[in-house]
């Protein structure tokens, strides 16, 4: 049975964010590889994987054609602040089978989005989101949000069910 999938920040050929966030990669080449590996270690071809912005800092698209299509599952993008330098259409062309510039709601209560969303307690909805990467400022975390940052999850996609738990 498929199963979905989170992520955001992978940042994919980001030199930059390896030494801003204290990556465990030596340089942009080795975090690419070990990040195609790790995701496919868990995403199946038929599982879908949404990528909750700044998928990758290469301005080539062709190289990010080829990330792409190395990567297992079906893909969709909520775009992050690094991804806008692209139109929604020309990410699909690359190999997003659906790219959003705003947040998009997940089974009627989860709100996807890039940068955390406001939520407070009297709010049915829950915010899965990115941006953040590490910042001890916000929790992985809480009974209505979650960061799915790659350096809060282990730098490979995360499954649904267990973002749930992490929230209980």
């Amino acid at each position: 049975m498929a199963k979905d999938f989170f992520i955001a920040d992978t940042h994919f050929g980001g030199e930059a964010i390896i030494r801003y966030e204290n990556r465990p990669f030596t340089n942009a080449a080795e975090m690419d590889t070990q990040l195609i590996t790790d995701w496919n270690r868990t995403v199946a071809e038929e599982d879908t994987v949404y990528v909750l912005g700044d998928f990758s800092d290469y301005d080539d698209a062709e190289r990010d054609a080829a990330i792409l299509a190395q990567l297992n599952g079906i893909k969709i993008l909520v775009m992050g602040n690094h991804d806008r330098h692209r139109t929604p259409e020309e990410w699909r062309k690359l190999g997003f089978r659906e790219c959003s510039p705003w947040p998009i709601v997940y089974e009627e209560y989860f709100l996807l989005s890039h940068e955390p969303l406001y939520i407070n307690a009297n709010m049915p909805y829950a915010n899965f989101f990115g941006h953040v990467h590490a910042n001890p400022s916000y929790k992985d975390a809480s009974r209505q949000s979650v960061c799915v940052s790659a350096e809060r999850i282990g730098y490979a996609p995360i499954e649904f069910n267990d973002l749930r738990g992490r929230m209980k």
